[in-house]
């Protein structure tokens, strides 16, 4: 089971709205709660921890949802280890929250927002929207199967025209590759690094809320 931290309102119960965020490659559970002021009043935030130690693979003292390769291209073997990990978790979420949830967003930061998207399209239509900040789409086919089942999925994809680590033209390839499977498809550029800024997080928020 992944370790995760989480913000519930007081009043939480069955329905309840629940942002799921996954961090970053070297990172932690308690990274992305830093954007629980930027969610909406009521919702849940819960932030698990990727299931592979950093360090054997050099991304320093946290942990990986994967290990990339280059460019567009991870390691097969850790990625199904890290989806089927993240799917027993989103499985077992009402009965480590002690509540129903209602809708579910799925979304990450960099290597997190890679992983959501690739859960998201593996796993269609269980989460309502899927947010990805600075992350890529895996070069892979089985990522945008030929039966059309990536249809209807909406995402949000917000990334750096100068992102020294994931390349805008990166960005701008899977995007295109979403696009031609008939993903609802919104993005934002800004004129930023690999990182967010807040009006970002504002941005994919209000897009999920629709």
């Amino acid at each position: 089971m992944l370790l995760f931290d989480r913000y519930l309102p007081d009043d939480a119960r069955d329905g309840l709205s629940v942002l799921v965020l996954l961090h970053g490659r070297g990172s932690h559970r308690g990274d992305l709660q830093a954007l629980r002021p930027h969610i909406p009043k009521g919702w849940g935030l819960i932030t698990p921890q990727a299931p592979h130690p950093g360090h054997p693979w050099g991304y320093g003292p946290g942990w990986a949802w994967y290990r990339y390769v280059e460019e567009d291209q991870v390691e097969p073997q850790s990625l199904q280890k890290g989806l089927a990990d993240l799917t027993g978790f989103l499985n077992d979420l009402p009965a480590q929250l002690g509540v129903r949830p209602g809708r579910i967003v799925l979304g990450g930061f960099s290597q997190g927002g890679t992983m959501s998207l690739a859960w998201a399209l593996a796993n269609p239509g269980r989460a309502s929207s899927v947010l990805v900040f600075s992350g890529f789409l895996i070069a892979s086919p089985q990522m945008l199967p030929a039966n059309g089942s990536a249809k209807g999925a909406r995402v949000f994809w917000g990334h750096g025209l100068r992102d020294p680590s994931i390349p805008w033209a990166l960005a701008e390839r899977g995007r295109k590759r979403l696009i031609e499977a008939g993903v609802d498809l919104a993005t934002m550029d800004y004129e930023i690094g690999h990182w967010t800024v807040p009006e970002e997080i504002t941005q994919a928020m209000d897009f999920a809320e629709r």
